[in-house]
């Protein structure tokens, strides 16, 4: 792809979007020869983007980038280079607000697009959290590995009866609280735990049963979460804190790891769980090898 076919691709996408957020170009599927290494979103008047190695000709795509912006009436470019240590962001047109949020499905979640780490928001689980959303209602949600608890707030406007959120990093947890705040949604029911999920399974338990639990783990989080080890210990776990007929939906997101992980790890260890489908990602995430790709794969509770 030269970088007139890229410009005509993002200036195509752009022309459908709104305040709400828009991936505009995924180079990451390995469909665009030339820029595996590139995302352009489109977040209400900002166009986010992430280099995830350098590029030999950063200068010109800078550049075309800027006229975009510009041309598309879009008030602010960020370019984040994460393949720099610390994974540096830097504002090349206008400023970002200090209270920023970006729009899914009309819900509203906290975005920071100048950690060095994650912004907060993890787009291509969209499905997901319409899944959840749409199955919430009157159940008993368990949310683990919850981060900044976008799934909670998407349980809680599909009218869930109590939600677990677990997450060992306390400062996820508050952006959490405030995600729910952000959405006008009564706290009642919902609860934060800053808890190490595989040490706390049992007290979990007693919280239980879950009509609804979401498993949505990174790949490799050192001293915390392996997923080639540690996925295992939750699935074990699955009968105890399960109601009848409960719904579960386990992701993974690792290239190396296939969905044949998870479904034979549950037929071995979780076999009163079904396997019903697999979500499928939305289409701008689409994947040269959807193996690759992000995983959400849905199971009941059949006995």
């Amino acid at each position: 792809m030269r970088l007139e076919q890229l410009q005509q691709h993002i200036e195509k996408e752009a022309r459908s979007s709104n305040e709400e957020f828009k991936r505009l170009f995924h180079g990451r599927g390995g469909l665009y020869e030339g820029y595996r290494h590139l995302t352009v979103d489109s977040i209400d008047t900002i166009v986010s983007v992430a280099l995830y190695f350098e590029e030999p000709n950063e200068k010109e795509l800078i550049e075309m980038l800027k006229s975009f912006t510009c041309k598309a009436g879009y008030k602010t470019l960020v370019v984040q280079r994460r393949y720099r240590k610390g994974a540096p962001s830097e504002i090349v047109i206008g400023e970002i607000p200090k209270s920023l949020h970006v729009v899914e499905n009309g819900m509203k979640l906290k975005l920071n697009l100048l950690s060095n780490k994650n912004s907060g928001y993890f787009p291509d689980m969209k499905n997901g959290r319409s899944f959840v959303r749409e199955h919430a209602k009157n159940r008993h949600v368990l949310n683990l590995f919850s981060y900044t608890c976008a799934f909670s707030v998407a349980a809680k406007l599909g009218g869930a009866k109590s939600i677990v959120n677990v997450d060992m990093s306390k400062s996820a947890l508050k952006t959490g609280m405030a995600n729910h705040s952000l959405n006008n949604l009564d706290p009642k029911g919902v609860s934060f735990l800053p808890y190490n999920i595989l040490k706390s399974l049992s007290s979990l338990q007693r919280k239980g049963p879950y009509d609804l639990i979401i498993i949505d783990p990174p790949t490799f989080q050192r001293g915390s979460f392996e997923a080639t080890k540690d996925y295992e210990k939750i699935i074990k776990k699955l009968p105890q804190l399960a109601n009848k007929d409960c719904i579960l939906l386990a992701c993974l997101n690792s290239p190396e790891l296939q969905s044949s992980f998870l479904k034979d790890m549950i037929q071995e260890h979780a076999p009163n769980f079904q396997f019903e489908k697999r979500l499928q990602n939305p289409p701008e995430f689409a994947n040269a090898d959807e193996e690759k790709s992000l995983k959400n794969l849905l199971f009941t509770k059949i006995k």
